[in-house]
């Protein structure tokens, strides 16, 4: 069986403690699976490469591959999995909107006998339990990459005292629910720096931008920007411009996802920081889903290490950046 590597320098890592596997649908081993993707939305590139990543692995895997679209909307995103499951899908790939809203869905899923497996975002843990309701969890430590992205600004913020607008990802999501709990953990431990203003701008660089300029109407004065994905941190950028400051010199923007746009913008100067959250799961879920069929054990959280990409290695990683 091939292992396969995620690309951008992800690595596998497995954690503590193994599936029970026994509590799940059996997967039998076959020349070819009929598989189903349910994503969430396409609106931003980081979307679109993960979906990507899935067509591409399909024909090497040997998928008959399933594809649905749910728009932004939880509920939408259900019905795509109730879809699947009428079709007698063999395994469901499941990206969850939100953490409570879709776990009716891997449930139902798995009355059905259908192994399911999230990826890149999770379920509530108080109610389902990855090697008890689903098989696994594809992904990244969202807490860290929070850790990581206010550990960056508390090494190389220069002033004297940072006030900082933070632009959450969408409301009731694992990752803007990590994502926040990590960096403003760092944050409330530092005597300089204080989070003037949260509110979501849900993963969208449009809505963002519109965020962005309500709350630099209330908060001119304002430091730093730690935005949960780069998008909202382009529209953030773009706020910041229309106002007449300069990010990078006046306002240090912070921000998640490893995109093109922001490695640009950081050899620009307009941002300081963007930490990897690899968006190219197809190769890592055909290797799982071939060891779950064959009965080998699956590490409830398959782990993806993130990079982190700063002035002095964006321009070597930008031709690789989607």
């Amino acid at each position: 069986m091939k292992t396969f590597k995620l690309m951008m320098g992800a690595v596998l890592m497995c954690t503590s403690g193994l599936a029970a596997s026994q509590q799940l649908p059996p997967l039998e081993q076959k020349d070819s699976y009929r598989v189903g993707f349910a994503q969430m939305e396409s609106n931003n590139p980081w979307r679109i490469a993960e979906t990507q990543s899935f067509r591409d692995v399909a024909e090497q895997c040997n998928w008959k591959l399933t594809v649905t679209d749910a728009a932004g909307s939880a509920a939408k995103q259900v019905a795509d999995v109730d879809s699947m499951i009428a079709q007698g899908m063999d395994a469901i790939f499941l990206p969850p909107r939100e953490e409570r809203a879709l776990i009716p869905a891997v449930m139902k899923a798995r009355a059905a006998g259908i192994p399911v497996f999230l990826v890149d975002r999770q379920v509530d843990p108080a109610v389902a339990k990855a090697g008890e309701h689903y098989v696994a969890f594809l992904g990244s430590d969202f807490v860290e990459q929070g850790q990581t992205a206010a550990q960056w600004l508390v090494d190389n913020f220069e002033g004297d005292e940072a006030r900082i607008i933070e632009l959450e990802g969408t409301t009731g999501s694992s990752p803007a629910n990590d994502r926040k709990q990590g960096f403003d953990e760092v944050i409330a431990e530092q005597d300089n720096m204080t989070i003037i203003a949260s509110q979501s701008g849900d993963f969208s660089r449009d809505t963002g931008r519109q965020v962005m300029e309500t709350l630099l109407q209330a908060h001119p004065n304002v430091d730093v920007v730690y935005a949960h994905n780069d998008e909202m941190a382009i529209g953030a950028i773009q706020a910041l411009e229309v106002s007449g400051r300069t990010p990078g010199e006046d306002v240090l923007v912070v921000s998640i996802d490893g995109t093109r746009d922001a490695l640009r913008a950081i050899i620009n100067g307009k941002m300081g920081v963007s930490v990897e959250s690899s968006p190219f799961f197809g190769p890592v879920a055909c290797d799982v889903l071939n060891r779950y069929a064959a009965g080998e054990p699956v590490e409830p959280w398959v782990r993806v290490e993130d990079r982190i990409f700063t002035a002095d290695n964006a321009a070597d990683h930008i031709d690789e950046a989607y």
